[in-house]
């Protein structure tokens, strides 16, 4: 049976909790894995539920919204209602930056990160490297540290409280500053 090969989201986010971490990012938000939510209900761990369509075959063709963010927002409000119910309390809301947008919506989406503050959860973004920041930029992913760094501050100013990065250094340097920035 090839299924059993494979473990779901749910077994691998249990699995990673008994090895060691003390919170899962699902990049799914509850809805790829039936098991998700009472799971991570069952563990009491910190959650990160991020905004996605699709699966990395189709989230390419799944970029339509009537309106960025609020659709995204609407989202959250519907899931942060099953969170709930399955009696999930830590939650951190992603966007999902490149995850069935395209990088207009990128942009948009990070010059309007206050806007989901009104779901009163801690803001998370990933935008690392990302596809949007080199081709903007043209030049290749391995030359777009400069680009992150400076998506990070902006997602910083912007209402992002936590950056998923891969330049830890980097983004360390930059979260100081913008600290400076805001007097923290």
């Amino acid at each position: 049976d090839v299924g059993s090969l494979f473990a779901t989201p749910e077994e691998v986010a249990r699995q990673a909790i008994e090895a060691g971490a003390s919170i899962i990012n699902d990049i799914s938000g509850g809805e790829n894995d039936s098991g998700m939510l009472n799971t991570i209900q069952q563990l009491g761990v910190p959650y990160i539920a991020m905004h996605s369509r699709g699966n990395s075959l189709t989230m390419n063709e799944l970029t339509q919204y009537e309106k960025l963010p609020d659709d995204i927002i609407q989202w959250f409000r519907e899931q942060l209602k099953k969170y709930s119910v399955a009696g999930i309390k830590d939650i951190i809301i992603d966007p999902g930056i490149g995850f069935a947008k395209n990088a207009e919506q990128n942009f948009e989406l990070i010059k309007q990160l206050k806007s989901f503050e009104i779901l009163g959860k801690p803001i998370m973004i990933g935008v690392s490297h990302k596809r949007f920041i080199y081709n903007s930029l043209n030049v290749s992913v391995e030359e777009s540290l400069n680009g992150t760094t400076a998506m990070h501050m902006a997602c910083l100013m912007n209402g992002a409280s936590i950056l998923r990065v891969h330049d830890v250094k980097e983004a360390v340097e930059t979260t100081k500053l913008f600290m400076k920035i805001k007097g923290i």
